[in-house]
């Protein structure tokens, strides 16, 4: 198992390793740049050159001015542990403090920047090791690992399959908040009955209700 590392990192340097990480992911490649960073962050191109600047001396970061951005191993360590924390303190809230699904990601926000490896590991134990977090991303082990489970969008789905859901790749309030309105969660299980391509709707059976969504929300869920 391979430890936290000695080094600690600024609040807002975990941040930043985690952004590009999330950026990086999304890419064929694996790679991102300045302003894409900026435009995540929600901050300005010189405030993200200089901290990419302080990340590459620290050899975190691959990266040259107007070019490619890309996580080393350092790096990617640094940001999987920081992830894993996150997800394992959103576990927490939801199994143990009672949050909903919607209201943890600010919290975990917080949380994720504990140092105490410790913690973390006796925190994982507690919760007898989960692989997922509420909202279904896998949770990364003690060594940075992390396993992905190919699945597949609800909107992929043909006419008359029955699928369950597995994640919601978007964790914004707002639709986990819909979702529980309308009785999506972890684990239901969905058949769909027809796609009215025109409308952009799919509609769908959970248990015994019938339902309209969106080819939107469909393309957040993800199924198996």
């Amino acid at each position: 198992m391979i430890s936290t590392q000695k080094m600690q990192y600024s609040y807002t340097e975990e941040n930043y390793l985690k952004s590009i990480y999330h950026l990086c992911d999304a890419t064929i490649g694996n790679y991102t740049s300045t302003n894409h960073i900026a435009t995540y962050m929600k901050i300005k191109p010189a405030t993200v050159t200089n901290m990419l600047q302080k990340l590459k001396e620290k050899k975190l970061i691959t990266y040259k001015p107007y070019s490619k951005v890309t996580l080393n191993k350092s790096g990617k360590l640094v940001a999987l542990q920081v992830i894993r924390k996150h997800r394992l303190w959103e576990v927490f809230l939801v199994k143990k403090l009672a949050f909903t699904w919607d209201q943890v990601h600010d919290v975990a926000e917080q949380l994720e920047h504990i140092q105490s490896a410790e913690l973390i590991e006796k925190l994982d134990a507690f919760l007898q090791y989960p692989n997922i977090d509420p909202h279904g991303d896998p949770i990364p082990n003690a060594n940075g690992e992390l396993i992905q489970i190919p699945t597949k969008k609800l909107s992929e789905i043909k006419i008359g399959q029955s699928c369950k859901v597995v994640a919601v790749a978007d964790s914004s309030i707002e639709l986990l908040r819909y979702l529980s309105e309308i009785n999506i969660e972890l684990g239901t299980k969905i058949i769909l009955k027809n796609k009215i391509e025109i409308a952009d709707t799919l509609i769908i059976k959970t248990q015994n209700k019938i339902i309209h969504i969106s080819l939107k929300i469909a393309n957040q869920i993800s199924v198996l």
